[in-house]
């Protein structure tokens, strides 16, 4: 039972507060109205999740895709092994090692004792488990299938993990090597081309335009770092406001797509995503349109969700899946005939868990060498920065050299 703050006005039309016990608010709301009380605002108590709130810091590690793979195959073993629901959510929160989630598991095992299903306590922590999460759960509850639920949940988590991973993997040397060129050229314009700036100045000769070039830029990032600190930080401050814009949001996600080189490695791993998940929710028995509407938030690209969202409203007009899909502009021609098949054999979501397949081995490959197909733009970059420094430096030496002899 939860207990329930109410204010109410009595029959003579004062203000009565109080609390009370029930199952729910709309329980509270009939024991005022037996003592003919108008119910005003009816909140319910949370002074225990207050309290393990103030145990999360700033510091608390998130829930991370590790947690929830792990709570998946967990769950999947218990509600297969046939332990009642209650006392499985209750035994992983007290295993489990991250607070948060076990702050919401605890949450979830309170609301399982007021009567409420998995799928509702989940949906409760959305930001969490998110709605495809909920959803599967939800299907699996009412088909009596809640393990098989689980583990296809856990399947899906732990690609998306393998996917990550691979992504990180591919894209540290990249990046190590941009900030160590970022590094050094703060370096040679901060130490070493003043040094050479003195020398030059002391000779009195006529510079080239190279060597001019870059003494004014060190003498920029000399004088005037503070106001290139605060641009910096502004820049990437209203950068970063713009792309939580509804707009801005689509706009990058729709350029991230033509990006070179990495710019179908992007599409593959999100058309992987969209028919991985897709497969899933029709295996479980979600609506086609309801799916497409899940799988929209799934992959987690404003401009994909938009038209996926497109085919969902085409199919509500009549229009079968292959041809909705091969007016969305977004599959190969393979794809959208195994999509094809599987819509005339009864047999889509097969076919789709087979395209997820095709997707997925492509990216694999493509990560596999996306380092070797950056690495010659990255030696291009460190070849001009040297090509610079030798024009703006060595050729003035030379010049000096050249008259002394002379």
């Amino acid at each position: 039972m939860a207990q329930f703050s109410y204010t109410a006005r009595k029959s003579s039309g004062e203000l009565a507060t109080g609390v009370l016990e029930a199952a729910d608010a709309s329980s509270v709301a009939q024991i005022l109205a037996g003592r003919s009380f108008t119910p005003i605002e009816i909140t319910e108590n949370t002074q225990k999740q207050t309290a393990e709130l103030t145990q999360i810091s700033f510091f608390t590690p998130n829930i991370t895709l590790d947690d929830l793979v792990i709570f998946s195959r967990q769950m999947y073993s218990l509600a297969k092994s046939g332990i009642p629901i209650l006392r499985a959510v209750k035994g992983l929160a007290d295993t489990t090692s991250s607070k948060r989630m076990a702050i919401a598991l605890d949450d979830v095992a309170e609301q399982l004792e007021r009567g409420r299903t998995l799928s509702s306590a989940l949906h409760k922590h959305e930001r969490i488990f998110g709605r495809l999460f909920v959803s599967i759960v939800h299907v699996g509850e009412n088909t009596g299938k809640l393990d098989e639920a689980f583990l296809q949940l856990s399947f899906y988590l732990e690609r998306e993990q393998e996917t990550r991973k691979q992504i990180k993997a591919a894209t540290r040397y990249p990046m190590f090597v941009l900030i160590a060129i970022v590094i050094a050229m703060v370096i040679m314009n901060i130490v070493v081309i003043p040094i050479f700036a003195e020398m030059f100045l002391s000779f009195g000769a006529e510079l080239p335009l190279m060597t001019r070039i870059l003494l004014a830029t060190s003498n920029f990032f000399i004088t005037k770092w503070p106001y290139l600190l605060v641009g910096i930080t502004l820049a990437i401050f209203l950068l970063i406001r713009y792309l939580r814009t509804e707009n801005g949001r689509y706009k990058w996600d729709r350029t991230k797509l033509k990006l070179p080189i990495v710019g179908s490695l992007f599409e593959r791993t999100l058309l992987g995503r969209f028919a991985r998940s897709f497969s899933m929710m029709l295996i479980s028995g979600v609506p086609l349109t309801s799916a497409l509407n899940l799988v929209a938030e799934a992959v987690s690209n404003a401009f994909m969700a938009e038209r996926i969202l497109g085919m969902r409203k085409n199919i509500e007009k009549g229009e079968s899946l292959s041809r909705v899909a091969s007016n969305s502009k977004l599959f190969t021609p393979l794809v959208l005939q195994m999509i094809s098949v599987g819509e005339e054999t009864g047999r889509v979501d097969e076919l789709l868990a087979e395209v997820a397949e095709f997707y997925e081995r492509e990216v694999d490959y493509d990560l596999k060498s996306l380092t070797s197909k950056i690495e010659p733009i990255l030696i291009t970059v460190v070849a001009g920065m040297v090509l610079v420094l030798a024009l703006g430096i060595f050729t003035p030496m030379w010049d000096m050299m050249g008259a002394i002899k002379g």
